[in-house]
């Protein structure tokens, strides 16, 4: 099977471990979708779980260099590399997010995919740390939480991925630029008064 073969069948696979569950796909199913034998798929991988290590390894991979590669010490513009990075990362994985939303309790329950929780604590301690160091420089709250204040964002940042192509009319740039304005600026007007009928 060729590399592009095979990245066709994972990418299938993901669609539907997204759409049905991970536990719910049968193999059977898989080959099906790629027009092969159930015999066939198994020369490339030796069992449903490997073709969910690969692709939920991918997306963690790709989500972590994102974060590692913020080059700047002002958290502020950390977090806008941050959420930036994030929401390129999740439009290119929007399978794997969802067999994460969906079966996570499967996935961390298994010694295979230990993993995951090492990469999403490696992930949760970015923006904590940000948020802790933009509190000390005073940009932030200093009443702010920062791990309640993390789990929010993070159900808002990743909700976008689950909207129809194209739902509402925005682009993935306008998408991340609203949550940054409401992120830093908020809903109150600046004046903070408000209008009265």
């Amino acid at each position: 099977m060729s590399t592009t073969r095979k990245t066709h069948l994972v990418h299938l696979a993901g669609e539907l471990f997204a759409e049905k569950g991970f536990r719910a796909t049968t193999v059977r199913e898989i080959a099906d979708a790629a027009g092969i034998l159930s015999g066939s798929l198994y020369h490339h991988f030796d069992s449903k779980e490997s073709i969910g290590d690969q692709i939920l390894s991918e997306f963690l991979t790709d989500v972590l260099a994102g974060y590692r590669g913020v080059d700047t010490d002002d958290p502020r513009a950390a977090i806008e590399q941050v959420v930036r990075a994030s929401t390129a990362t999740l439009s290119r994985h929007r399978a794997a997010l969802t067999m994460l939303q969906r079966d996570w309790n499967y996935f961390s329950a298994q010694p295979r995919f230990a993993y995951l929780r090492e990469a999403m604590h490696e992930i949760e301690q970015v923006w904590i740390t940000l948020f802790e160091r933009g509190k000390r420089d005073g940009q932030f709250r200093s009443d702010l939480d920062a791990k309640l204040t993390y789990r929010l964002l993070r159900d808002v940042l990743w909700m976008p991925t689950s909207w129809r192509q194209g739902e509402g009319g925005w682009q993935p740039d306008e998408v991340v630029d609203g949550f940054l304005r409401l992120l830093f600026d908020g809903i109150t007007a600046r004046n903070g008064s408000t209008a009265r009928n």
